[in-house]
C-alpha cells in the first residue's frame, strides 16, 4: 500500500477563476487521481495540513474532501485517515498516451535548492509587527525614502548582525536594498566606475551572479576550489582583478566552509593590492553542527562587503536585503541605488524592523534551524538505508546538501527524476565555464518542500537514485 503523500500543498497550483475555491480543490484532486499521479491507497494529509500550505479555510478542505468521499474518488475511514479509493479507471487507447513522458511542471516534487520552505512563513508574527509598525510610521515612511533605506532597519540590523554573525556593523555603513542580486549590481556598476575590469568567482556558483557582473561590463575569472573552499592563495595570480565575489560561511553550491587559513588568505590579498571582497552569506544562521563561523567582514570591515538577504531566513517574496559597506563605498553605492529607482516599500522595512527588534525574528530562526536540521538529518538517515553508496558531501549547514554520485550517472539520474515528476539540479549546472569537470553529484535542496510533501519528495529521490 503506498503510504505517503505524493506532494500537493504549495504545488496544487489552484486557479479557481469562475468557480469557488472548494470546488477547484476538488477537481485538482480528481485529476490527480484520474492521471495516476495520487496512486489507489495514497494517504492524504489531514484538512488542517492542507488547509495551511494552501492558505485556506481548513473547512474548504474538509468539505472537499467529503465531496469526493461521496463520489467515490476518496474513502475515509476513522483511524485510517482520507485515502485515494481503489477504483477502476478506464484504459487509454491512444498509443502516445503510452510512452513515457516527463510530469508537466508543477505536478511533482521540486528538489532544487535556492528557496526555504514557504509554508513556513511566520504570517501571524509578520502581521503582528507590521500593525504595530505601521501604527507608529511617521507620515514621511510613505514617501519616496532614503536610498540608504530606513534608519530604524538599519539599527536594528547593525545590532543584529554584531551579534549574530560577527559583523562590524553600523547603521551608517548599511544600505537596504532588495535582495542579494539587487546589490551585486549595485556594487558591480560603482566598481566598474572605479576602474575594476575583473571580479573574480568561486568555480562553482551562480551562473545569474556571473551574468550580472558581466551585465556591468566585468570579466569573472573563475577561482579553483577543493574541500578547504576556494583556493584565495591563487588571487595574487590572477592579475586583472580587484575584487573576489565569495561564499565563505558555507560554499555553495558544494557546501564547505572557507578554511581559516584561505580566509586570512583573502584578507591579506584584499589589503595588499587594495581590493575588495563581496561575501554572500546568505544562509550563514543555518549551521547544524556546532555555532555558525563569523561573517569574513568582521576580520576587515574596510576591505569586506557583507552580503545578506531575509530571502532564506523568511522568504524571497519580501525583497528585503542589506549590504554593511566599508565607509568610502556607502554614498556610491546609495547614490547608484537612487538613481536606478529600485527600492525596497518602507513598509516591509518597518516591519522586518519590528520583527527583528520584538525578537520574533531570532526565534523564527531556531525554529526554521531545528526543522531543516531534522530534513538533513532524515535525508542523511534515507540515504544509508536505501542508496548506501550515495554519499552527502559537505558541511551540516543551510538548505542544500550535494549528494556524490557514481561518475557518468549525474545526466541519467536528473533524466529519470523528470520522468517521475521530481525536478533536480546537478552540481554541473553550476560549474563556471572555464572550471574542469570535477565529479558527478547532485545538489539536493530539502529546505523548498512544504511539510506535507517532505515525506514524498524524500521517497521520489531515494527511487531514482543509483
Amino acid at each position: 500500500m503506498t503510504d505517503s503523500w505524493a506532494t500537493f500543498g504549495a504545488d496544487l497550483h489552484l486557479e479557481p477563476v469562475g468557480q469557488g475555491l472548494r470546488s477547484g480543490l476538488m477537481e485538482a484532486l480528481r485529476e490527480a487521481v484520474r492521471t495516476g499521479r495520487l496512486a489507489p491507497g495514497t494517504r492524504l494529509p489531514s484538512s488542517r495540513v492542507l488547509a495551511a500550505d494552501l492558505g485556506v479555510a481548513r473547512n474548504t478542505v474538509a468539505d472537499a474532501y467529503a465531496e469526493l468521499v461521496a463520489e467515490g474518488w476518496l474513502t475515509a475511514r476513522q483511524g485510517s485517515g482520507t485515502r485515494v479509493a481503489r477504483r477502476s479507471v478506464p484504459r487509454r487507447t491512444d498509443p502516445a498516451a503510452a510512452r513515457p513522458r516527463p510530469v508537466r511542471p508543477g505536478a511533482g516534487h521540486n528538489l532544487k535548492p535556492g528557496s526555504p520552505d514557504l509554508s513556513a512563513f511566520p504570517r501571524t508574527a509578520w502581521l503582528k509587527a507590521a500593525r504595530k509598525a505601521l501604527t507608529a510610521a511617521p507620515d514621511e515612511a510613505f514617501g519616496y525614502g532614503d536610498p540608504h533605506g530606513r534608519v530604524e532597519l538599519r539599527t536594528v540590523l547593525a545590532e543584529y548582525l554584531a551579534r549574530a554573525r560577527g559583523v562590524h556593523a553600523d547603521p551608517e555603513r548599511i544600505v537596504i536594498c532588495a535582495g542579494f542580486a539587487h546589490g551585486l549590481t549595485l556594487l558591480g556598476r560603482v566598481l566598474r566606475r572605479r576602474r575594476v575590469r575583473e571580479i573574480a568567482v568561486e568555480s562553482y556558483g551562480l551562473d545569474v551572479h556571473r551574468d550580472l557582473l558581466t551585465d556591468a561590463g566585468l570579466r569573472t575569472p573563475c577561482l579553483p576550489l577543493d574541500e578547504h573552499g576556494s583556493r584565495t592563495g591563487e588571487l595574487a595570480a590572477l592579475r586583472g582583478a580587484g575584487a573576489v565575489l565569495l561564499t565563505p560561511a558555507h560554499q555553495f553550491p558544494t557546501g564547505v566552509p572557507l578554511h581559516p587559513d584561505r580566509r586570512a588568505a583573502a584578507v591579506d590579498w584584499a589589503r595588499s593590492t587594495g581590493g575588495l571582497i563581496l561575501e554572500d552569506d546568505y544562509d550563514g544562521e543555518f549551521r547544524y553542527d556546532r555555532q555558525p563561523v563569523g561573517a569574513l567582514q568582521g576580520l576587515d570591515p574596510e576591505r569586506v562587503v557583507h552580503l545578506g538577504t531575509a530571502s532564506k531566513s523568511l522568504a524571497p517574496g519580501l525583497r528585503l536585503g542589506w549590504m554593511v559597506l566599508p565607509r568610502g563605498l556607502v554614498e556610491e553605492v546609495a547614490a547608484e541605488k537612487d538613481v536606478s529607482g529600485w527600492m525596497s516599500g518602507s513598509p516591509d522595512q518597518l516591519t522586518f524592523a519590528e520583527f527583528i527588534a520584538s525578537g520574533a525574528y531570532d526565534r523564527h530562526v531556531r525554529s526554521m534551524r531545528l526543522r531543516y536540521r531534522r530534513r538533513r538529518d532524515q535525508l542523511v538517515a534515507a540515504l544509508a538505508e536505501r542508496a548506501p553508496d550515495v554519499e552527502v558531501s559537505g558541511i551540516a549547514a543551510g538548505l542544500h546538501a550535494v549528494l556524490e554520485l557514481p561518475p557518468g550517472a549525474e545526466r541519467s539520474v536528473i533524466q529519470a527524476a523528470a520522468f517521475q515528476g521530481l525536478a533536480l539540479d546537478g552540481l554541473a549546472r553550476y560549474r563556471h565555464p572555464d572550471a574542469p569537470a570535477a565529479r558527478d553529484a547532485l545538489v539536493i535542496g530539502y529546505g523548498s518542500p512544504s511539510e506535507s510533501a517532505w515525506a514524498g519528495a524524500l521517497d521520489a529521490l531515494c527511487r531514482v537514485l543509483p
